[in-house]
């Protein structure tokens, strides 16, 4: 059967259209599927979270909470359970590299400036959950929780 135009000229036989037509359609989606579908998403967001976020976070997962400012700073209070890892120091990058880069970790500072910076640090180098806490230490005590100190 052959496809007629309104003019009278000859066009490819119907069949031969339909077939074009699939061939494009699957030639399009395995080019789709090549450039999206195919490769492995490593994509890490940094999620910043509230200190009530941060709360929940810490009592539900296995994370590990990393304070950022610097020894004289975590001295003077901290919370709970946190490593301190100096972001100004020579040896940060080495100090974060010993972390386990596929659990959760938390990171904060006095107000959240730091804490942003070393989280991008950290997403590359290949963590794989970064959560950065809102407003920092600053925050966590303005909301009424708990601040530990070396005796």
């Amino acid at each position: 059967m052959l496809v007629v135009s309104r003019s009278g000229a000859e066009k490819l036989p119907a069949y031969n259209q339909l077939t074009m037509k699939r061939f494009l359609s699957l030639f399009f989606i395995c080019f789709a599927l090549a450039f999206t579908g195919c490769k492995e998403d490593t994509k890490t967001d940094i999620q910043v979270v509230t200190p009530e976020e941060m709360q929940e976070l810490s009592e539900l997962e296995d994370v590990q909470l990393v304070d950022v400012r610097t020894p004289q700073e975590f001295d003077d209070g901290y919370i709970a359970n946190a490593q301190n890892i100096d972001y100004n120091s020579p040896s940060f990058d080495a100090e974060i590299e010993k972390l386990d880069k596929s659990k959760p970790v938390i990171v904060y500072c006095e107000k959240g400036s730091r804490s942003a910076k070393c989280a991008k640090k950290m997403k590359d180098a290949g963590f794989v959950k970064i959560y950065d806490l809102e407003g920092g230490l600053a925050k966590w005590k303005y909301k009424g929780f708990d601040i530990k100190s070396l005796p």
